[in-house]
C-alpha cells in the first residue's frame, strides 16, 4: 500500500473497483486470477502414528523437494473455481492457464472480464510466444484485462482465494507435485459444489475516504 499521493495506484484502484461493482452477467463473467509459490516438503524421519487421544507427531525437520506455482481463478459473483499447479512460472505458464479459461472454463463467454496482478507475465504479448498470431489474438479477443496497481494484490479477489485454499487445504506438508494436485482437486471440486461466492463491500466512495491521503489535490480550472 503506498503512503502518499499516488494517482497511478488511485486509477487502477478505481477501476478494479468499477469492475466489482458490475452485475453479474453469464456472458460477460468477471474472473479473478492469481498465483503464488509453493515449497513442497518431504518428512527427514518416518513420523509416528497417532493413537487414541493424541495427534500425528511429525519430526520437526524436513526435507526441500523443490517449489511449485500455483494458480488460482474465481469468478466472485458466479461461484466458478478452478486451481492448479506448474513446475514453473514462466509466460507459457501463464498462457496456457489463460487458454484454458478461455476454451474449458468459458467457452461461451463473449468477454471474459480478467482481474489480476501487474506481473511481467501477464501480458497479452505473453500469448505470441506460445501460440500462433491468429490463435493468440483469438485469445484476447475473449479478454478484457484489468491490473491491480503495484502494492495493491489486496485488491484481487483470487488472493482471497489463495488464502482460504492455503488454509483449508495446505496446513500439513506436502512432498510431491502429484500429491499436491490430488490435493488441490478435492478441494477444487468441494469449492465448485457449494459455488463459494464472494461479496466484496469495498466500493469507489469507500475509497476516497478511508485512503483520502493517497488522493492527490487537484486544481480546478480558472
Amino acid at each position: 500500500m503506498p503512503t502518499k499521493e499516488d494517482p497511478e495506484f488511485i486509477a487502477h484502484m478505481e477501476d478494479i473497483l468499477d469492475v466489482y461493482e458490475l452485475p453479474y452477467a453469464e456472458k460477460h463473467p468477471v474472473v479473478c486470477m492469481d498465483e503464488k509459490p509453493y515449497q513442497l516438503l518431504g518428512e527427514s524421519r518416518e513420523s509416528l502414528p497417532m493413537i487414541p487421544g493424541s495427534d500425528r507427531k511429525i519430526d520437526s525437520e524436513y526435507v526441500r523437494n523443490g517449489t511449485v506455482r500455483i494458480f488460482a481463478f474465481v469468478e466472485p459473483l458466479g461461484g466458478a473455481h478452478h486451481v492448479s499447479v506448474r513446475e514453473h512460472r514462466t509466460a507459457v505458464d501463464w498462457t496456457e492457464e489463460i487458454k484454458y479459461l478461455v476454451d474449458v472454463m468459458y467457452p461461451d463467454a463473449k468477454k471474459i472480464i480478467l482481474v489480476m496482478d501487474n506481473l511481467n507475465t501477464h501480458k497479452p504479448s505473453s500469448l505470441y510466444k506460445r501460440y500462433s498470431p491468429e490463435e493468440a489474438r483469438r485469445i484476447i479477443k475473449k479478454l478484457e484485462m484489468h491490473y491491480t496497481p503495484k502494492h495493491g494484490s489486496w485488491l484481487d479477489v483470487a488472493e482471497i482465494e489463495l488464502n482460504v485454499m492455503t488454509r483449508q487445504c495446505l496446513s500439513r506438508r506436502i512432498s510431491d507435485i502429484e500429491q499436491l494436485r490430488r490435493e488441490l482437486s478435492a478441494w477444487e471440486i468441494e469449492r465448485n459444489i457449494l459455488a463459494a461466492k464472494v461479496n466484496w463491500h469495498f466500493r469507489t466512495n469507500d475509497a476516497r475516504i478511508k485512503l483520502s491521503s493517497l488522493y492527490p489535490a487537484y486544481t480546478t480550472a480558472s
